[in-house]
């Protein structure tokens, strides 16, 4: 099961399911108010929090009675995944987090989120002044500079086709959250994918999580930017099958 992160939908997962569709059942969706989803179906009430879109994880893991699900997700996806097998553990065999950060926030000294809540709220003021303006400013933040323009017009015309209620509060769910004090309750065997350079969930993140998380596993991945799934889908494929054959670096017990 392929999950998202805040502003994109499934189509972000293109050139990882072309290498993996050949060994593996794929499960891909969009969370409500997300691509091509149902916007009727958006609460606030439910997805102010991430439990809400944990809630939707495990609804799909019933409906399609799915078992031994390798949940694969992006950037606060890790976080929803996380939630998602701690509340239905029968579901999940593992976990592979691409990007992750359980904290975007600063909590000096010891974590390092990467933002201050100046900073944050700064960035959901502007975008309800400026919700294109904030598009253009987050998108290539979020992909890395380095990456083509192509991909970068592609994840803030993502940002822009979200219905801006939609877009507040799943920002706000994702970037002023604190679930630190979930990882050590971790009972599957998880990959953590950081990159070595990203502007939202720098490579102090990861190993933070490695150290909080029993039963993980970390690789820094010599990459630039938060999307590494799609700017460095090749590096990003090898990790994962790195993982799931059993040679994938640094275990934890």
């Amino acid at each position: 099961m392929l999950a998202h992160g805040f502003g994109c939908d499934q189509r972000m997962w293109r050139d990882i399911t072309r290498g993996l569709s050949d060994r593996y059942t794929l499960v891909l969706f969009d969370y409500v108010g997300s691509g091509r989803s149902q916007l009727s179906a958006f609460k606030k009430s439910r997805y102010r929090t991430l439990e809400g879109y944990a809630r939707d994880v495990n609804e799909i893991c019933q409906v399609l009675e799915l078992a031994d699900v390798t949940f694969v997700g992006h950037s606060v996806s890790g976080t929803i995944g996380l939630l998602a097998s701690l509340a239905e553990p029968e579901h999940f065999a593992r976990q592979i987090m691409v990007c992750p950060s359980p904290c975007f926030l600063n909590d000096p000294p010891g974590y390092h989120g990467g933002f201050e809540r100046s900073d944050l709220e700064e960035l959901i003021d502007l975008m309800d002044k400026n919700y294109i303006g904030w598009a253009s400013y987050l998108a290539p933040l979020v992909m890395g500079m380095d990456a083509s323009d192509e991909l970068i017009g592609e994840l803030a015309d993502s940002f822009c086709s979200t219905d801006p209620l939609v877009a507040r509060t799943f920002a706000e769910a994702t970037f002023f959250s604190d679930y630190r004090h979930r990882l050590a309750e971790n009972q599957k065997p998880a990959l953590i994918l950081q990159s070595k350079d990203d502007a939202l969930a720098n490579e102090s993140v990861g190993h933070y999580m490695h150290a909080q998380m029993p039963h993980s596993t970390l690789n820094v991945l010599d990459t630039q930017g938060h999307c590494i799934h799609m700017t460095h889908p090749s590096l990003v494929l090898d990790a994962i099958h790195a993982y799931l054959d059993g040679s994938s670096p640094i275990p934890k017990p």
